[in-house]
Parts: C-alpha cells; sequence; structure tokens
C-alpha cells in the first residue's frame, strides 16, 4: 500500500497521521553531499574572500570523501536492498556502485576544479598583492579569484546526481533532476577566458533543460493519470491490467524518454552536448562527462528495469532506433570536427549509444556491464579534458586542433598520455575501452540484439578514425614555433595520472571491477 492510501485510511478512520520515518543511515551519502553544499554556502556568505578557497576545497573534499566511505559501508554491511524515506528512494546493490561511482569521479574532477581556483588564488593573488587597491582587486577578479561559488554548487549538483539514480518514484526523480541540473547551468557560465561563449553555452543548455524537463514532468503526469501513483513499482504493477489506457501509458513512456535520452545526450536530443561541452570550463566539462553521464544512466535503467521491464516489447525497438542514431551520428559528425572538445562531445554521445545497448539488453548482465562501462568511460574522460586543461597557448587553452600539431615533438609525455586515452575510447585490446565495449557486447548479444551490435562494431571503427587522427597530428605533424605550451600543476597531475592507472588496470585487470558490478546486480533494483 502506497503512504498516501495509508494516510487516507488513516483519515478515514479518525485517527492521526504517522509521522515519517527517515532511515538516515541508509542515505547518510546523499546527506554528506549535501551538508557539505549548505556549509559552502556558509562560507561564501561569512568568510572573507581570501580565505573562502582554503575553506571550500576541504569542505568539499571531505564530504566527498565521508560521503563515498559511507556508501561502502553500506554495502559491505548487509545485503542493500532496502527502501528509504517513505520509499521515495532505493537503497540496493545498483544504486550504491553508481553512487560510489559518482563519488569517486566527483573527487577526481575536485582536483581539476581546484587547481583552476589553486591558480587563481594562489600564484596570481600574489602578484595582485603588488598592485594598488582597486586594480589589484580588478586583477584577481579578472583571474577568478571570487570564483569559489564553484564548490557548493558541485556539491548541489553532485548531490542531484546520487539521488536521481535512487529515485524510487517519479516525483524524487523529477527533484533529483533539476538539483542537478540547476548549478550545472550556473557552472557552464564561468569560464574566464571565453565568457561570451560561457554565457551562450550556459543559456543554450538552460533553454534545452527546461524543454527536456517539461517533457519529463508531462510525461510523469499521464503515467500518474495511468497507474493511479508515481511509484515506479506501482506503475509496473499496473502494466497489463488496463487495456484501455494503453495510448496514455506509451504517451507518457514517450515523453518521459524524451527528458532521460536529453541528459546522456542521445540522438535527436543530443543538440546541446558540442555547444556545452565547448563552451563550459575544461573542468566543468570534465565533471559533466563523468558524473553527470553515469548519474543519467543509472536513472535510466532504474526506470527501464523497474517500472517497464514488463513493457520491454514495445520500447525495446524504439530505442533499438536511438541507439543506432545515436552511435552513427556520433561517430561519423565526430569526423567533421576541429575543436577538440567538440570532438570529445560527440565522442560521448557515440559512446552513449553504445552504454544504451546494456539498457535494451534487460537483463542482469546488460546491467552489470553497462555499470562496468560507466567507471571505466568515467575516468577516461576525466583523463582526457584534464589533458585538454594543460595544453595552453596565449589565449587560454589550445581548443583548436592545427594548435596540437607537434606536441608529441615538444611534449612527448602528454602528447602520449592523450594518444592513450584516444585508443581508449576507441577500444583498443589492454584498455578499460575494449573490455567495456565487449562486456555490454556481449550483453547485447545474448539478449537477441546481434545486429545492433554489429551497428556497433562498424560505428568504433568509424570512431577509430578521428581518434587516430588527433593521435597523426600530434606525432606526425611538425610544430608551430609559435605553438602551445604545457601547463601542469600538480592536482591535474594527479587527475590524469589516476585516468592512467585507471584505464590501464581495468584493461589488463578488469575482473575485480566486473565482479563487483555482478555482485551489485544480485541485489537488483528494490521495487
Amino acid at each position: 500500500m502506497s503512504t498516501t492510501s495509508q494516510v487516507s485510511a488513516v483519515l478515514a478512520q479518525g485517527g492521526d497521521i504517522p509521522a515519517p520515518h527517515i532511515e538516515y543511515g541508509q542515505i547518510a551519502p546523499l546527506l554528506l553531499v549535501l551538508g557539505a553544499a549548505v556549509v559552502g554556502v556558509l562560507v561564501e556568505a561569512f568568510a572573507g574572500r581570501n580565505a573562502r578557497y582554503y575553506l571550500q576545497v576541504p569542505v568539499a573534499f571531505l564530504g566527498l570523501a565521508g560521503g563515498f566511505a559511507w556508501t561502502i559501508a553500506l554495502a559491505w554491511r548487509d545485503n542493500p536492498h532496502h527502501v528509504a524515506a517513505e520509499g521515495a528512494l532505493g537503497v540496493d546493490g545498483p544504486t550504491l556502485f553508481i553512487q560510489g561511482t559518482i563519488l569517486v569521479l566527483a573527487l577526481v574532477s575536485l582536483l581539476l576544479i581546484a587547481e583552476r581556483g589553486d591558480k587563481a588564488g594562489g600564484h596570481f593573488a600574489a602578484q595582485a598583492s603588488a598592485l594598488p587597491g582597486s586594480e589589484a582587486e580588478q586583477r584577481t577578479t579578472a583571474m577568478g579569484f571570487t570564483q569559489t561559488e564553484v564548490f557548493p554548487l558541485m556539491m548541489f549538483a553532485v548531490a542531484g546526481m546520487m539521488m536521481f539514480p535512487a529515485a524510487n518514484d517519479l516525483l524524487t526523480m523529477f527533484v533529483a533532476l533539476e538539483v542537478m541540473s540547476l548549478p550545472l547551468y550556473l557552472l557552464c557560465g564561468l569560464a574566464r577566458r571565453r565568457r561570451l561563449l560561457s554565457q551562450e553555452a550556459a543559456v543554450k543548455y538552460f533553454l534545452l533543460g527546461a524543454f527536456s524537463s517539461a517533457f519529463f514532468l508531462y510525461g510523469a503526469a499521464l503515467l500518474y493519470g495511468y497507474a493511479g501513483s508515481v511509484r515506479l513499482s506501482d506503475i509496473s504493477a499496473q502494466i497489463g491490467k488496463d487495456a484501455g489506457s494503453e495510448t496514455l501509458l506509451l504517451s507518457g513512456v514517450a515523453l518521459l524518454s524524451v527528458g532521460l535520452l536529453f541528459k546522456l545526450g542521445g540522438v535527436p536530443f543530443h543538440m546541446w552536448k558540442p555547444d556545452v561541452y565547448q563552451g563550459a570550463p575544461t573542468p566543468i566539462t570534465a565533471l559533466m562527462a563523468s558524473c553527470t553521464v553515469v548519474a543519467a544512466f543509472g536513472g535510466i535503467l532504474r526506470v527501464y528495469y523497474v517500472a517497464f521491464e514488463t513493457l520491454k516489447w514495445d520500447w525495446r525497438p524504439v530505442m533499438w532506433g536511438v541507439a543506432i542514431l545515436t552511435m552513427v551520428a556520433g561517430s561519423i559528425i565526430a569526423i567533421t570536427q576541429t575543436d577538440i572538445k567538440r570532438m570529445l562531445a560527440y565522442s560521448s554521445i557515440a559512446h552513449a549509444g553504445f552504454l544504451l545497448m546494456g539498457v535494451i539488453a534487460s537483463s542482469a548482465d546488460g546491467l552489470s556491464s553497462t555499470m562496468f562501462y560507466l567507471v571505466a568511460y568515467g575516468f577516461t574522460s576525466i583523463g582526457a579534458f584534464a589533458v585538454v586543461t594543460m595544453v595552453r597557448d596565449a589565449g587560454g587553452e589550445a581548443g583548436h586542433l592545427s594548435r596540437w600539431a607537434g606536441l608529441g615533438k615538444r611534449s612527448p609525455v602528454v602528447a602520449g598520455v592523450f594518444a592513450f586515452f584516444l585508443l581508449g575510447f576507441a577500444g583498443i585490446p589492454l584498455t578499460s575501452g575494449f573490455t567495456g565495449k565487449f562486456a555490454v557486447f556481449k550483453a547485447a548479444v545474448e539478449s537477441g540484439a546481434t545486429p545492433l551490435v554489429v551497428v556497433a562494431v562498424i560505428s568504433s571503427a568509424v570512431a577509430a578514425f578521428f581518434y587516430v587522427r588527433v593521435i597523426v597530428v600530434m606525432f606526425f605533424s611538425e610544430p608551430d614555433a609559435e605553438g602551445p605550451v604545457v601547463v601542469a600543476g600538480p592536482a591535474t597531475a594527479v587527475a590524469v595520472a589516476l585516468g592512467v592507472t585507471a584505464t590501464v588496470v581495468l584493461g589488463v585487470i578488469p575482473q575485480p571491477v566486473l565482479d563487483l558490478a555482478g555482485q551489485a546486480t544480485t541485489h537488483m533494483f528494490v521495487r
């Protein structure tokens, strides 16, 4: 019986409404991250300008690390298969695996964001202190020393990302979607050197995100009209009982899917991704390319595996078409790109198509392989974007592909690391990309989607072309006399090292993480 039905029954009998029961221990990782975000807001309100950075970074780090530690404790303490917060949140194996992945990737992204703030707040602030009053303040502001608000915004976004795959009803999922998206809209507009491009990207992301949220909410309303509940398990239980409302059901599924596919950039709902990836500050792009993708797929897996599992013969053909369009369009359009970040954006779109194959599989293997792929892709993405932040010229980051010519001769280590990440994206053996693709393809074949796997293999071959093209430009072109230089701070170097390590380990010794994902699926999504 749903909570609404229980309250109605109590009121009919003239009793008091029972107090809500919140399982704080089960949702403690989410509460820790939200608590760190609130503390960050208080720091912005009351701490002095020069002290904010040195307070915000430890608060954000402790919030993410504490949430990850508690997530591990929940996974190991008992069999996670609970509902919390009056059934609004599901605490189960896949949820904890996805939340742990988000927290780890957010910690690595924090290194890039903190490095950006440290360069502004440390080195440039020291230079600015030698200037007279107002001029020093202008220099410090121009360098971004006052942009410490990125840390609480990031923490709120991460909290929304954690809530999204755990949401056990559509209303909670919508709230999580907005908590995740609204801070990202702001973060995308904070680039210092390319303000107009960054602000344009933020406006586009906001407008298209508002449309997608409207589709999601309208779909949820239609599903409520069909099932009389927004609980995913109630919707699943109602499917097949009322044939007369099938149009209402299918319309709700379609509109809800539009909102979900927008967040992961599936074609034809991908238009925002290249512009936003290019215009946003690169550390924020790294956060979106890793954590947001993981959260979006976590929400899609929960919706389709819990609410629409018995309806798969209706939505799988449509999802086939979306996956094919996403893989083919992402791979082909990426060939025409001359900006590194836009190329990586279309690469992300193609990978979203590969990941959709795990959703289409509708099996335990499909679920576990998708979760492994998300871990592998997340670390490789952060590493690749971390390298992009290191290659700089007088105008900031060297985004145009021609500026990377001869980088292998100027900085062979950096160029070699970036080439390794590109080979990981391409799925070359002994990288995490190969293992992730193999696992997803295998699950799709076993579910009868062999033609889809054939399209995926061809798309992977096409995608390899533009990855190799970048490698050729870096190692087989003559460097420009006034070419970019490599600027690597310690935190960025650590983020790159973690990305390389994960890409190697998950490619050479993937079994421990595969087993961990498989164990998470033994406690499938709670209903």
